[in-house]
């Protein structure tokens, strides 16, 4: 990864909305928010968005988004700064039982 990247992990089920791939790199980072990161990311990957944000643009109560390890409503949610080489991981909940 080079200098103004963001690096975007999906778990095995949302890789299969981003055409298999489980790591995207996203470039001109500067100033990126995680809603205009998953705005890019909506794009390319329509249906890894309707996955991860409902139709108002809210993240989807099951989803959790994590920059550099810190959980985004613990922070800004969609407004966080993303700074250069951060790494996104987006994780969905599974229910089970």
């Amino acid at each position: 990864m080079t200098a103004g990247e963001v690096r975007v992990l999906l778990p095995e089920v949302l890789a299969a909305t981003a055409e298999g791939q489980r790591e995207l790199t996203l470039s001109g980072a500067d100033g990126l928010t995680v809603g205009s990161l998953l705005d890019a990311l909506a794009l390319r990957y329509p249906v890894l968005e309707r996955r991860i944000r409902d139709e108002t643009g809210m993240l989807r109560r099951y989803v959790n988004i994590y920059i550099d390890g810190q959980d985004i409503r613990g922070l800004d949610r969609q407004d966080s700064v993303l700074g250069s080489g951060a790494e996104v991981l987006v994780l969905q909940s599974i229910a089970g039982g």
